[in-house]
């Protein structure tokens, strides 16, 4: 059944749209609340299915917000991808909270340290703030949801994987 893990990756993809659309004030416009359903798939999808939707809500976030760094997104949605493959390893051993500040410490610090070298110092200290706020808001917002998703959806979605 492999149709009810690909119908939930799609729905999650579409929530990461509404997300994107939910902005927090930042000198750019794709930081937004798109990370969530990413971390959400993480759980319910694992690392790979996580790491898509994850790509492709940063890309639709930075649609949203009208491509403000060109191409320097698709390494963005990278980055993304890496963060929500490492937050499922994490949260599938059992580590839940080391893979949330894992996430938010990553996502506000790590990722942007590469726009140091490309757009200065400058840039990196004015967005850390505003990823550092989209990063707790998104871990916040994921951990509330975890727990009920996975009670509502986690059978029916193990059913399917062993039914593979």
């Amino acid at each position: 059944m492999k149709s009810m893990r690909l119908g939930m990756a799609a729905m999650l993809v579409a929530l990461t749209a509404i997300g994107a659309a939910i902005k927090v004030p930042a000198i750019i416009g794709s930081v937004a609340l798109d990370a969530f359903p990413a971390l959400l798939a993480a759980v319910l999808l694992g690392g790979y299915g996580g790491a898509a939707v994850a790509a492709i809500g940063h890309l639709l976030s930075a649609l949203l917000g009208g491509m403000p760094l060109g191409p320097l997104h698709l390494l963005i949605a990278v980055e993304m991808a890496l963060l929500a493959f490492i937050f499922s390893s994490l949260y599938q051993r059992g580590r839940h909270w080391l893979a949330g500040i894992l996430f938010v410490l990553g996502n506000a610090f790590a990722a942007p340290l590469p726009f140091i070298f490309l757009m200065g110092q400058a840039f990196y200290l004015a967005i850390v703030p505003s990823l550092f706020i989209g990063s707790v808001i998104n871990a916040v917002i994921a951990y509330i949801a975890i727990p009920r998703l996975v009670k509502l959806v986690g059978p029916a979605l193990t059913k399917a994987g062993a039914e593979q």
